[in-house]
């Protein structure tokens, strides 16, 4: 048999009841209603009903088919007029059957025949081995600790334990006790925290100012159901299922819940915080959903990632404040307060606005893998179970939700010392800045007197320079004629070049300055024969070209320091007779032609 889509409407005098049948034959179908009891009956269709209120068949029934449209409409008489039917929404509670009165127990035991229990007999081997009995210890069994919906679930994690692993953030939830759960998870957010995460959304909140000016659907059913809080209570049905909440409920195969106070009690308080996680991603996302819906959802729920069980709305508020400072895009403690303003709108609205948020969530996870997992262990069993919950528990619970405060320093994670140390620290960058422009407005008096100390510097340098230029005329006048190469090598003196320690060229004990006289006088002392000359003579000219660039020049200059300083360590060498010296600068001019210069140069000084 299938279960057709139905839809119940209702006014102060009938029940009306839509039954979606296509493809079924309007000339055969039966229709069955007493008291609370309704049944339905069109191959291959069929629907049973438990309603909220009596009906009763005192001729003003009747009953329509639309065949364009494929439905039955079945207007019901109600016993007493005027009463109000609720929860004509909650099809997964209309579709449970009729709970039993009587006191026949749940379980009983059916009686075998007395044949079965003879051929029993017959066949039971008489000498079957025996062993002596053993008391097992008490930890022979490994102890199990419950989770899920009302703790009423144990065991899953040993067979999922692979799909589960990337849904909850608790490993081996079976072998840890709640305590134990909630140690790890304030150890996990207190390591997850980031400070500067937390300051940046906290002084750079544009985007969030945004995200909580945004108004989600419960805002204005939220403001219905306040105007017509002096109405009556058939007024109050403002909100409304899609065709895809419907199939959804109907899907949902009914169940019961024995559940004692304690149990109902972490049940109400796991709503709430599953509540407040949905609220945050709704305004996040302002009402869109994406990939991040379902891990938003589930990660700042410590219900579904912990598997935690609370005792108090407080510690429900700390918790969820903790996460959202700890994990999401956005983590600012505004977002928090704002969830919580808008759980109390859900809870006051009632517990159809509170089935559609959990209708929501429930599609998120199916479409998300393997997420789909927390369908099965909460949010299924809420879908069901909170069509069966009265609507005063729901307002109570919203009031007490509204009277519990939280603040910055119940999170415990030292958010009002951030905060305070950021504005201290922002006063002195304002106070640096405006020194630093009173300090720029007072330069161009300072940068004054740094150029005239400039000028009067370059003035003296000039001078110097004028002074050695002079010195260096008069000398070479002195000596009389100066060859070709003694040009050159005079022009590449012009050029800024500094040597290996920094010094300039004028200030060098070796130079290229050397003339014609000079040269004779050095190579007499030595004793060197002529074509020894001839071909120091073409090493000066290669000497020469390697001058014409800077970076040479300066490496040559190097070098001819480094040979100086090894020619003067070394005084014994220059001690040896002529044809000795005249060896060993045959020798160092094939190496290096710039230490013949450098030997000259000693010899003559």
């Amino acid at each position: 048999m299938i279960t057709p889509a139905f839809e119940l409407t209702q006014d102060p005098d009938f029940l009306t009841i839509v039954i979606k049948v296509p493809y079924a034959r309007a000339s055969e179908f039966d229709v069955y209603f007493e008291g609370e009891d309704f049944k339905f009956y069109a191959k291959p269709y069929f629907l049973r009903l438990t309603l909220p209120g009596k009906v009763v068949e005192d001729g003003r029934e009747k009953a329509s088919y639309d065949t364009d449209k494929g439905t039955f409409t079945i207007c019901l008489a109600k016993e007493i007029p005027g009463q109000y039917f609720e929860g004509l929404d909650m099809l997964t509670s209309l579709l449970a059957p009729k709970k039993s009165r009587s006191a026949k127990p749940l379980v009983e035991e059916i009686a075998a025949s007395a044949e079965l229990y003879e051929e029993e007999e017959d066949d039971f081997d008489w000498e079957i081995e025996q062993t002596p009995y053993q008391e097992s210890a008490e930890n022979t069994l490994p102890l199990q600790y419950r989770y899920g919906f009302g703790n009423l679930r144990s065991g899953v994690f040993q067979r999922l334990q692979d799909e589960l692993s990337d849904v909850v953030d608790i490993k081996d939830p079976d072998q840890t006790p709640v305590g134990e759960r909630r140690r790890k998870r304030l150890a996990a957010e207190a390591a997850k925290f980031q400070p500067d995460h937390y300051l940046a959304d906290f002084f750079e909140d544009e985007a969030i100012q945004h995200l909580l000016k945004y108004k989600p659907w419960w805002v204005d059913a939220h403001k219905k159901v306040i105007a017509l809080q002096g109405a009556s209570q058939q007024e109050h049905g403002t909100l409304v299922f899609s065709e895809e909440e419907r199939e959804q409920l109907r899907k949902f195969t009914n169940k019961s819940y024995l559940l004692d106070k304690r149990s109902r009690h972490r049940v109400y308080l796991g709503l709430i915080d599953i509540l407040l996680a949905y609220c945050y991603e709704i305004r996040v996302n302002e009402g869109d959903k994406n990939v991040e819906s379902s891990w938003n959802v589930r990660k700042l729920s410590a219900t579904l990632c912990w598997l935690e069980s609370f005792t108090s709305i407080h510690d429900v508020l700390v918790s969820f404040g903790r996460r959202v400072l700890c994990y999401p895009l956005y983590r600012h403690f505004g977002l928090v307060t704002r969830a919580l303003s808008d759980t109390v709108m859900i809870l006051q609205i009632g517990k159809a606005a509170v089935l559609k948020c959990l209708l929501d969530i429930h599609k998120i996870f199916m479409e998300s893998d393997p997420a789909y997992i927390l369908n099965d262990l909460f949010i299924t069993d809420y879908c069901i179970w909170i069509q069966k919950t009265k609507s005063k528990k729901l307002a109570a619970l919203s009031e007490s939700l509204q009277k519990t405060t939280l603040a910055k320093s119940h999170i415990g994670l030292e958010l009002e010392e951030l905060e305070a140390a950021a504005v201290l620290v922002q006063e002195e960058e304002s106070a640096l800045k405006a020194a630093g422009t009173v300090s720029k407005q007072q330069l161009p008096s300072s940068e004054s007197e740094t150029s005239n100390s400039e000028e009067s510097s370059s003035t003296s340098s000039s001078e110097t320079e004028g002074s050695d230029s002079d010195e260096r005329e008069s000398s070479t006048s002195e000596d009389g004629k100066i060859n070709s190469l003694q040009g050159t090598l005079q022009e590449e003196r012009t050029a800024p070049l500094t040597d290996c320690n920094g010094l300039r060229p004028g200030t060098n004990t070796s130079t290229f300055e050397v003339s014609d006289e000079k040269s004779k006088l050095s190579l007499q002392s030595t004793s060197v024969p002529g074509k020894l000359i001839e071909e120091l003579e073409k090493q000066m000219h290669t000497a020469i070209r390697l001058s014409e660039q800077p970076e040479g020049l300066a490496t040559a200059s190097c070098v001819l320091q480094e040979q100086e300083e090894n020619l003067v360590s070394e005084p014994d060498r220059f001690s040896k007779d002529t044809a000795g010296r005249g060896n060993f600068l045959e020798v160092s001019s094939k190496a290096n032609p710039l230490l013949f210069l450098c030997s000259t140069n000693e010899d003559d000084d």
